[in-house]
């Protein structure tokens, strides 16, 4: 079904050297860059793919953002994870549609965003996040992109000290020392309920390695993700000279019956 750009919708202007610009559409509106202006009314009515030139002939093409687009894009106070790590979040986690999500350490909404399209309309996602102002800026950031009408809660709660809900399909967590919610999450989970932890320093893993085999969690894995692109142009074809190397650790385990 066409859907033309119209006032109010985010755009992802890319230039010819793959440098992307996320702007929000206006009657009026006008998009400075070094490269020269673009009035919005070049985009305005039409479809995503359009390519638009700049007051100094740059060329720029117009598509509508994804959602790691916006997740590298969006405000942020505290620091996101990164898109290379969602996508394997979303696997490990065995996040599906319907399942009901507690999310620990919401921070500027990357995750939250992300699970919210795993689990869908009939899901559900509960974030826990110590601070009002990052709870009220990951709030922000999901409907931007989102919508309003997205299953969420945000309560700002301090996860150490408890879990308040039950019967919960997967309980993720971006905490410092997430080996102090273990005992809280094995009474939150359902059985075979999932729990992943994301953390940046092979330390901390170890810590929670050690307080998942004292408990009820088995099936124990940490994994780390590394992205390369590659230069492909005609007959050079090379790895890049820059990757996305260590961002954290995925720890993730199953909860199972005593004994």
């Amino acid at each position: 079904m066409p859907r033309p750009f119209a006032a109010g919708d985010r755009v992802l202007l890319v230039d010819s050297r793959r440098r992307r610009h996320l702007v929000t559409l206006a009657e009026g509106g006008t998009f400075h860059t070094h490269a020269g202006v673009v009035d919005h009314g070049a985009l305005l009515g039409h479809e995503e793919g359009i390519e638009v030139r700049t007051s100094r002939g740059a060329r720029l093409v117009a598509v509508r953002p994804t959602l790691a687009d916006y997740v590298l894009k969006m405000p942020r106070g505290a620091q996101v994870i990164y898109p290379k790590d969602l996508g394997p979040i979303l696997m490990l986690a065995d996040v599906f549609p319907g399942a009901r999500v507690l999310e620990s350490g919401v921070g500027s909404g990357a995750l939250t965003a992300t699970l919210l399209r795993a689990v869908g309309r009939e899901g559900h996602v509960l974030g826990y996040e110590i601070r009002s102002d990052f709870a009220d800026r990951a709030r922000r950031n999901v409907e931007a992109f989102l919508g309003p009408d997205v299953p969420l809660g945000i309560e700002v709660r301090d996860t150490y000290e408890g879990i308040g809900a039950i019967d919960l399909d997967r309980i993720l967590l971006d905490l410092p020392e997430p080996w102090r919610v273990v005992e809280h999450a094995a009474g939150a989970l359902r059985p075979g309920g999932i729990l992943l932890a994301y953390l940046p320093t092979i330390g901390q893993v170890s810590q929670l390695r050690d307080a998942l085999a004292a408990s009820p969690f088995g099936m124990a894995e940490t994994v780390e993700i590394l992205q390369r692109s590659w230069h492909v142009d005609r007959q050079s074809v090379r790895p890049d000279h820059r990757m996305v190397a260590h961002t954290g650790f995925l720890t993730h385990a199953r909860l199972l019956q005593p004994g």
